[in-house]
Parts: structure tokens; sequence; C-alpha cells
């Protein structure tokens, strides 16, 4: 076996952190991680969705080394192993899991968290003869340092000609309840419009910090989306005074950088607990009590009329958004078209914000039959 670095191999990522064991995928970098001490932001950046090795080989062998950090929480049923997935030529051949590795556990209560180290595993790939071009996806909701690479032949980078495409959104882009990397709805999207994607989907932090607008600016992109709301909700985060001028000071930073990038600003697909109750959001007590994980909205309906948000109102302001600016290259695409209250009648959220495997995709499938943009 012939070893292979794997720093030219990893897309998708905006920085790679040597941590002396491997390569962290950071889908921040560095200095806009050292304007927040928020455990979540730090801890959902540094999981990969949409983070991928890609390269051509004749190999029929590939064994890599990786180091995951399981996330557990306490009181909850334990979390499954995350996915990795192999595709040959854009077709998936093999699905793999890593055993050991680190394990955190959060107390989702009051956000203490305890950080056991572990080992690195190998998985073994199995790849049919011949010239072709490989891509093993890591897990998009569970950390992984890739330590080393190897190969029973030669591997080289893919020349990447599809347009870039950089997304940013909440926990529903990171892709939450998605049973598999390739299963997210950005993922999804991107393969059947034939996009390169840079997933910024951070999991609870959509929540329009100034240096995610900078990162934003300063990546290379042909394509945008950023999807917001349900964050600011859940977090109870702003007032409708806010909410209108913040947007537009986003999109103004992201200007600075693509001045005539095209530009989809997105609203949050249909949540019924906080269709018109605002947050903070909570945990489902019964539901913990019964062993699985569900959220409440807990604020107060009568707060919306002294500006608390809800998503009808998100809705509203970021259409009012786009109509204002007058931009040629910004389009609104209304959540609910991708995910409404018909398809939760049939497709309802299990934890009450989280879409299952099958709402990913449907969600993924009409983002991409939205056309070019």
């Amino acid at each position: 076996m012939i070893d292979h670095p794997p720093t030219p191999l990893l897309r998708g990522a905006l920085e790679l952190e040597d941590t002396g064991t491997g390569l962290l995928p950071h889908r921040l970098p560095a200095w806009a991680r050292a304007q927040t001490d928020d455990p979540q932001l730090h801890l959902v950046e540094a999981q990969p969705a949409g983070v991928r090795l890609a390269l051509r080989t004749s190999a029929t062998r590939l064994e890599l080394d990786v180091l995951p950090t399981k996330r557990q929480y306490a009181g909850a049923p334990a979390r499954p192993d995350g996915t990795y997935e192999v595709l040959v030529d854009g077709e998936l051949v093999q699905q793999l899991s890593a055993t050991g590795g680190n394990v955190l556990t959060v107390d989702m209560m009051t956000g203490a968290h305890t950080f056991e180290a572990g080992s690195p595993t190998t998985l073994h790939v199995d790849l049919p003869a011949g010239e072709k071009t490989v891509e093993v996806w890591l897990p998009h909701d569970e950390q992984t340092e890739v330590v080393a690479l190897r190969a029973d032949a030669s591997v080289a980078p893919v020349d990447e000609d599809r347009p870039r495409w950089v997304h940013h959104g909440s926990s529903i882009s990171h892709g939450s309840a998605a049973t598999h990397p390739t299963g997210t709805w950005p993922v999804v999207a991107a393969r059947l419009a034939g996009l390169d994607l840079v997933n910024l989907g951070l999991g609870g932090s959509a929540l329009l910090d100034p240096f995610v607008a900078r990162t934003i600016r300063d990546a290379p992109a042909d394509r945008i989306s950023v999807k917001l709301g349900i964050n600011l909700v859940n977090a109870d985060l702003l007032r409708r005074r806010a909410l209108g001028p913040a947007v537009h000071g986003w999109l103004d930073t992201i200007r600075d950088g693509h001045p005539d990038t095209p530009i989809r600003l997105v609203s949050p697909i249909f949540c019924g607990v906080h269709e018109t109750t605002p947050g903070p959001t909570a945990p489902d007590m019964a539901a913990m009590a019964e062993g699985r994980v569900a959220f409440v909205a807990g604020g107060d309906p009568a707060a919306v009329a002294t500006g608390a948000l809800t998503l009808e109102v998100v809705r509203e302001v970021l259409a009012e958004v786009v109509e204002r600016r007058a931009d040629p290259h910004l389009s609104y695409v209304d959540g609910l078209g991708l995910y409404g209250p018909e398809d939760a009648e049939r497709l309802p959220l299990p934890d009450n914000l989280h879409p299952d495997s099958a709402t990913h995709r449907l969600i993924g499938e009409r983002f991409a039959a939205l056309g070019d943009w």
C-alpha cells in the first residue's frame, strides 16, 4: 500500500487544522472561530458536512485512518455512528462506520460536557478495477480527523470544473436527522444540479453572525444561498425591528466580495411549533422521559405584537428585504415551497424541528428543480 497525503484531496472545507494526530476539517476559518466562544458553534463547524475526499485512481483498495468524535446527549438514546459513503463515478458503492474514537457527552439542559479521548480506526474501501473518480464523503454530523490515506495504486486530485455553490443555513442545512452524508438536502441538490458544494450549514448557529457573512464574502463562489430564520426564532435572538437591517447588512457584506454573484435568500421551511409561536425552543421533557428527543416552543404568541419573531414573521421580513434591494442577482425562495404544511401531514418532522431522510431528499429535489440562478 502507498501512503498518500490527504490534504490536496479534501474538498468542501475552508480550513484544515493539523491536530498532531490528523487533519481536522473546519467549515469556518480560524479568524472567524476566534470571534466567538459559543461551544455550539465550535462543535458544529468542525463536523464535516459536505466534506469529502475526491481523487482519480486505478486503485482497487483504499485504507483510510480516521479519528471520529462521537457526540452523545446525557439521558438520551445513544446516537448511531456516523456514516462514510464511497462513490465511484458518482454511484454509491459502499457505506462504512468508524467504531471507537473520542466521545463527547453533552448535557442538553446545562450545556456542560465531558470528553473521553479515544484512538483512530482504519476503514477499508474496496473499489472496482480501472481508472475512476472516487469520493469518500465524511460523516456530516460527526467530527472526523483524517489521519492517513493509503492505496494500492497512485492517486491524484480531481480537476473540478463544476460551479462552486456556497450555502449557509441551520441544522436543517447541516443535515440533522439525515442518516448519511449524501442524503442531506444540500448534497442532494448539488448532485442533481451539478454543483461543487461548500456547505456552511451550522447546526443551531445560523444567527446572522457578522464573521459568517465575512467568511462567505471571502470564499470563492459561483452561486450563493443563505437560509435564515429558524435559529433566530429558536434562540429568541432578535426582534422584528432588528431583523431587516441585520439581513441587509449581511447581504451588503457578502456583496463586498461578490458584487454580481447570484444569491438566493431562502426563508424557513414549515415548522408547526414555531409558525405562530416565538422561541425560545426547549427540549420536550415528556419526550425525554420516553427516551426520545423532541422540542417545543417556549414563547408567548402574544409577544408577536411587540416584535417577537415567528417563522411567519421571518418569511415576511425576508421577502421585504429582497424586494427593497431590487438586486437583479438576488432572489427570494419561500421555504414553504420546499416543505410546506401539506408535506408535514405526510412527512412530519420527527422531533418537531428537523426533517428525516425522506424529507431531506424532497427538499433537495425541489431546490434543484428551481433551476440555475
